[in-house]
């Protein structure tokens, strides 16, 4: 672990397989608990919360040790978003402990792909939503407040969460509320950006031989057919199951999230 401190691990449920939830952003911990408590009763689940900027500088390899350093192998890992990335790349890395991988609004590995998140986003926010997200940037582009700048980028993910959902349920909890980090978001999206552009990244997901199911909602703005048919490129053996009537949080969302629970406890039973 090169001398660094290992990351924290929340735990769910006492029962059942163990199964390792992968939070989105990058940089949002927390945002993975809801899945993690929709899951408790079938599973005992951990929640690694990623390492924060500061200390050592952040990259996906970063995000791969640590979750290596914290995880029991063979792992079954269900990523929500650039989770389902890092579980993407965790996987490829060690492909030996990894026994099953669950990826739940897979990000995006393409500029299209990207394009038509932005578009569909720009469409869904109105002209009210895009005002607000654009003092919200504005603001960040000044800001030299490292606290501040963590407060922008949340309500700035709040706004995007709100469009990029169907009909959820939005009962809060503290345990999704933790701070953002937007330094560790800057920091590790660059460097996935520099992996795909590289071409290192989906290519190097050829080694990933385990079983993969990735689950999109149907009104989620990320393309999950177009990102399917890549991955598939790599990943003949990904399986893909679209829920209806259903956005980026599958268990927060009323007309999913059941057959959401049920489908991720038989697909792993």
């Amino acid at each position: 672990m090169d001398n660094l401190e290992r990351i924290e691990v929340r735990h769910y449920g006492s029962s059942g397989p163990e199964v390792v939830v992968l939070h989105g952003g990058p940089g949002a911990p927390g945002s993975a608990a809801g899945l993690a408590r929709s899951l408790a009763k079938h599973f005992h689940v951990l929640e690694p919360l990623q390492r924060r900027s500061g200390r050592v500088p952040l990259n996906v390899s970063r995000h791969v040790e640590d979750l290596s350093a914290v995880i029991l192998q063979p792992a079954t890992l269900i990523g929500w978003s650039w989770g389902a990335m890092l579980g993407l790349s965790f996987t490829a890395r060690y492909p030996q402990d990894v026994a099953a991988l669950v990826l739940i609004g897979c990000g995006t590995y393409d500029e299209n792909s990207r394009a038509i998140l932005r578009r569909t986003l720009d469409e869904r926010l109105g002209e009210n939503g895009l005002h607000a997200a654009a003092e919200l940037e504005s603001r960040l582009t000044s800001e030299l407040d490292v606290v501040e700048r963590d407060l922008i980028l949340g309500k700035l993910g709040a706004l995007h969460m709100n469009a990029e959902s169907y009909d959820i349920d939005s009962t809060p909890d503290p345990a999704d509320n933790l701070p953002v980090d937007e330094a560790g978001h800057v920091e590790t999206w660059n460097d996935v950006l520099r992996l795909q552009r590289d071409g290192i990244e989906p290519q190097t997901f050829r080694a990933v031989t385990t079983r993969v199911l990735m689950i999109h909602g149907s009104e989620d703005p990320h393309p999950g057919g177009l990102t399917r048919e890549l991955l598939r490129r790599y990943i003949p053996q990904l399986e893909y199951i679209e829920l209806d009537r259903c956005g980026h949080e599958p268990w927060r969302e009323r007309h999913a999230r059941d057959r959401f629970v049920a489908l991720v406890q038989e697909w792993l039973g």
